[in-house]
């Protein structure tokens, strides 16, 4: 599985925009996933998205979208922002969380998860971490939108790999940073 990152601020570059008219909040309401259309089009979606949103996690989402880029391929957004602050209060901070995770996913086989994916698949797929700028009520800061994707020999093909692609996502997500709390002094 191919995975990268980039920063993309500024200049006309879309910005997260967290507290949206449609917003559903899954990390206090996960009895409501089956109010997201696209969650209810794709149960892998769903389940990464309850898993991002879980109180393990050290994330919550804002938007998602499911859409065939063209023929035999299936993509999907979600937008990312850290659950501690709302928004990653400078894009360094989002740098380090995108290397950490891109570090975990670049080296997962997907033919190691399932036999769907095997040496004589053409599936192709891949997950791209993009940092941008975030607004989530009065908090202003950075996000990452995190695009995944899956090409195979046909739809069906495609989508079971980028299923695969949703669970290796939500198995690579980085532990949650604990609170910061006095550290004790032992000697």
């Amino acid at each position: 599985m191919e995975a990268d990152w980039e920063v993309e601020i500024g200049g006309g570059a879309p910005v997260i925009e967290a507290d949206w008219p449609g917003f559903i909040d899954l990390r206090s309401r996960p009895e409501r996933i089956g109010e997201i259309s696209e969650a209810a089009a794709s149960p892998p979606l769903g389940a990464l998205l309850l898993a991002l949103n879980a109180a393990v996690s050290p994330l919550w989402t804002s938007k998602c979208d499911l859409w065939e880029p063209e023929p035999d391929a299936l993509a999907c957004y979600i937008d990312l922002l850290p659950w501690e602050e709302k928004v990653f209060a400078k894009w360094q901070q989002a740098e380090t969380f995108c290397r950490e995770y891109v570090a975990k996913l670049a080296p997962i086989a997907l033919t190691e998860c399932s036999p769907a994916c095997n040496s004589e698949s053409s599936a192709d797929c891949s997950v791209v971490l993009v940092i941008r700028q975030a607004i989530a009520g009065s908090s202003e800061g950075f996000g990452i939108t995190a695009y995944l994707s899956a090409k195979g020999r046909d739809q069906a093909d495609a989508a079971t790999v980028l299923a695969l692609v949703m669970t290796a996502f939500s198995g690579a997500l980085p532990a949650p940073t604990p609170p910061a709390t006095p550290g004790s002094k032992l000697q």
